[in-house]
């Protein structure tokens, strides 16, 4: 808490005994000078310099994410409470309303960039959220800046994104391909996945061949509501519904619901140029908020 305004700030210390610390370090600064854009982290300064033991200091300071990370309303367990005390769970509208931020997020730094660039660690855990609950993609440690000017993308996969989170990074980079927006749709094919299942790419049932989208792929469209989160199923039922405008929200769920699933399905199959667009995922997504908006499901 700074004492001269009373704001909140968030302070990201570097380890720097780790391998690879300056160079991620460098690597988030170099693509946060770069990028303005509301579902994007607000980095106020940096600091580098040397510590009261006389080793070398390096950290970053952003604007305070009061609501924390998205994998901690999909996934609560010793702290299940939000900042006003209430138990941690997420809508159906606030799970749309947050994917597309991750998207816009997305095409932004893919599409609207004077150099494009690549997040290569996109999960659950880099998705912030603010007071009103607008997602940020946050921690830019792996990212990549492509200079599509020449044919050199600045990295090959031999060892950067490979420190991604098994399950959601791309699985051509395991075979040493360069960075790509499709590696980046990929993550986020996955992430959609996870968050209307709730369940979480790096689970323990998921292993062998089995993995979130073969999982999903198994259960579209005849099985949309056995693998949805039930948290998602049986939110805005009341005493006072009728049958019949509950069977109508059921309907319209599940047609949003399967629709979301094909999204998330298209953007994270093997071939990378089989992958959906970022730009078209967005376009769906939006399609599916004015669907929920049309029958009564947004406030």
């Amino acid at each position: 808490m700074l004492q001269e305004n009373g704001n909140a700030i968030a302070v990201k210390v570097l380890n720097l005994t780790r391998h690879g610390a300056l160079k991620s370090f460098k690597a988030e600064c170099d693509a946060l000078k770069r990028i303005r854009n509301r579902n994007l982290p607000k980095v106020l300064t940096a600091c580098s310099g040397i510590n009261y033991k006389g080793d070398e200091f390096k950290a970053l300071v952003y604007e305070f994410m009061i609501n924390g990370s998205l994998e901690e309303w999909l996934h609560p367990n010793a702290a299940p409470n939000d900042v006003d005390g209430h138990l941690k769970k997420l809508s159906l509208v606030q799970r749309v309303d947050i994917s597309i931020d991750v998207a816009s997020a997305l095409d932004y730094l893919h599409n609207q960039c004077e150099s494009p660039i690549i997040h290569c660690d996109l999960k659950s855990s880099n998705v912030l959220l603010d007071v009103d609950m607008v997602g940020h993609v946050g921690d830019f440690g792996l990212a990549k800046i492509v200079l599509e000017s020449t044919s050199d993308t600045g990295a090959n996969m031999s060892s950067a994104c490979l420190r991604g989170t098994i399950g959601c990074v791309a699985p051509e980079y395991a075979n040493g391909s360069q960075i790509s927006r499709e590696g980046d749709v990929y993550s986020y094919g996955v992430l959609l996945l996870e968050m209307f299942t709730g369940l979480s790419p790096t689970s323990d049932m998921f292993r062998d061949n089995l993995n979130l989208h073969n999982y999903v792929s198994e259960a579209v469209p005849q099985r949309v509501v056995e693998i949805t989160d039930p948290a998602l199923l049986y939110e805005g039922e009341s005493h006072n519904s009728s049958q019949n405008s509950l069977q109508e929200r059921d309907l319209v769920v599940q047609e949003c619901l399967e629709t979301i699933y094909q999204v998330g399905l298209a953007c994270s199959v093997e071939e990378p140029r089989e992958r959906m667009s970022i730009d078209k995922v967005a376009t769906h997504l939006h399609s599916i908020r004015r669907k929920l908006f049309a029958s009564s499901l947004l406030g």
